[in-house]
């Protein structure tokens, strides 16, 4: 696959000439290597030439934030909504739902709309009550191949000794994916 370009902030091809380069340097220090990593992928389609915006890295670096957050809570430990019970019906769904796009896109290059995937799954697991550790370990499974540094540290807090890059990868199933209902306007 041939990756398109990224251009500076002004839309124009990226340049010392032109003035408009952006260090790496500079956003992995400031919004770490994980959110920068992210916001490359989350540009857009790969093959596509795609403006740098430094908004973007910080909504990103924002994203990964709320991750840390479900996982731990203020002082850094696991976080107590964290619970060792099977998954409810609502985070099979929502999980499954997340490992399918999350496969399916990452096999065909699309990193983008596996992040978006991953940022859904986040944003509805984040408003319930207490959180079934077997889904957020798959969630951290998901997430490691896009952001290994806070997939990787989170793993450890939920309280693994071996390493989260020789985990099998998850598997979906089908039956979690069907929709028991279906609103029509008649």
């Amino acid at each position: 696959i041939n990756q398109g370009m990224i251009l500076g902030e002004d839309n124009q091809k990226m340049s010392k000439s032109r003035g408009n380069v952006v260090n790496p340097d500079d956003v992995v220090r400031q919004y770490g290597a994980d959110a920068f990593r992210l916001y490359e992928m989350f540009m857009g389609p790969l093959e596509m030439t795609k403006p740098w915006a430094t908004a973007g890295v910080e909504g990103v670096y924002r994203f990964l934030g709320k991750v840390w957050r479900l996982f731990t809570d203020k002082e850094g430990a696991l976080h107590p909504a964290i619970v060792d019970r099977a998954p409810n019906a609502v985070e099979l769904k929502l999980l499954h739902q997340a490992i399918k796009k999350v496969t399916e896109d990452l096999e065909g290059l699309r990193f983008n709309t596996a992040i978006s995937a991953l940022m859904i799954f986040v944003n509805e697991v984040s408003s319930h009550q207490d959180h079934a550790r077997e889904a957020l370990e798959s969630f951290l499974m998901l997430l490691a191949p896009l952001a290994p540094h806070i997939a990787e540290e989170l793993w450890q807090r939920l309280g693994h000794d071996k390493t989260l890059a020789y985990e099998k990868w998850p598997g979906y199933d089908e039956r979690y994916l069907v929709e028991a209902e279906a609103e029509m306007a008649i």
